[in-house]
């Protein structure tokens, strides 16, 4: 494992100086949100993404670059208007693949339980080691917090299992009959979705008692979300993973179209607050 990691480290220093591709994609938009009988808010947001290719290694930056902090324009740049949401470094020798996440998501800038989600405390940085190795269809990966991951596609079921100290975690999906299913057993807490499409209506529902319907044609469809009450966490778990506040159910209308130019005008009501946001966005 030491010995992977140390190849990995020379091939990564040695493909600094020979970077054969770079590619750049992004996003911007800008949304105004009513909020209802509160005070309305302009936002700003723009994204992107630097990929580097050299060979069998890729190195992947990812940027959150807004105009303000709290939606107003802004004329300087500073470390609270362009955030780093991603690095990794990641090559292939052989059958094996190493992937090194290189950004800690626990800080300052990402910490927060906005809508009950918290990051997980302690450094996320971490290095995986994958090895197609020979039994059929299944692969597998090895991290190096010791966890064991078996993936594979069986019959056209795609399961995967990971093993861990006292917490394992199964996961499974397919596609029988026209009706996609998932299910994830994660320390014996079992999570499911099913998806279909009825007379060109797209269907899905969650054992968290969510649905969401989407129609339309493309170009222009119309997203109806329920969420079902969120009850109060107040001890994280292994299953529950985070500490969350209660919160009534509430749904959501979002009617998008998109135009010649190629942006896309997008409006979302949100019975939770009585909003309606207007957003227009575009991709590179």
């Amino acid at each position: 494992m030491k010995k992977l990691i140390a190849l990995f480290a020379t091939t990564a220093v040695a493909s600094g100086s020979a970077m054969g591709a770079i590619a750049l994609s992004g996003a911007a938009s800008i949304s105004y949100d009513d909020n209802g009988s509160s005070a309305s808010v302009t936002k700003y947001d723009a994204d992107l993404t630097i990929v580097g290719t050299a060979g069998t290694t890729t190195y992947t930056t990812s940027m959150d670059i807004d105009g303000g902090t709290d939606g107003s324009a802004s004329t300087t740049i500073n470390n609270t208007d362009v955030n780093v949401t991603a690095a990794t470094l990641a090559t292939t020798i052989g059958p094996v693949t190493i992937s090194a996440d290189m950004y800690d998501e626990n800080d300052a800038a990402t910490n927060s339980s906005t809508g009950g989600l918290q990051t997980d405390s302690g450094d996320n940085r971490s290095i995986s080691v994958s090895l197609d190795a020979p039994i059929g269809d299944a692969t597998i990966a090895l991290d190096d917090t010791g966890d064991v991951t078996v993936t594979g596609t069986f019959s056209g079921v795609t399961v995967s299992h990971t093993m861990q100290d006292g917490t394992d975690t199964t996961s499974g999906s397919a596609s029988i009959a026209g009706m996609d299913i998932t299910l994830t057993n994660d320390a014996g807490a079992t999570e499911w979705t099913l998806g279909t499409t009825v007379a060109g209506t797209a269907v899905t529902l969650g054992s968290d008692k969510a649905v969401t319907a989407t129609f339309g044609v493309t170009g222009n469809t119309v997203v109806v979300s329920h969420t079902a009450e969120r009850a109060a966490v107040t001890t994280a778990t292994s299953s529950t993973k985070h500490t969350t506040a209660q919160k009534n159910a509430y749904t959501t209308v979002a009617v998008s179209r998109d135009l010649t130019s190629g942006a896309t005008l997008s409006a979302t009501y949100n019975t939770f607050d009585d909003s309606l946001t207007l957003k227009a966005a575009v991709a590179f």
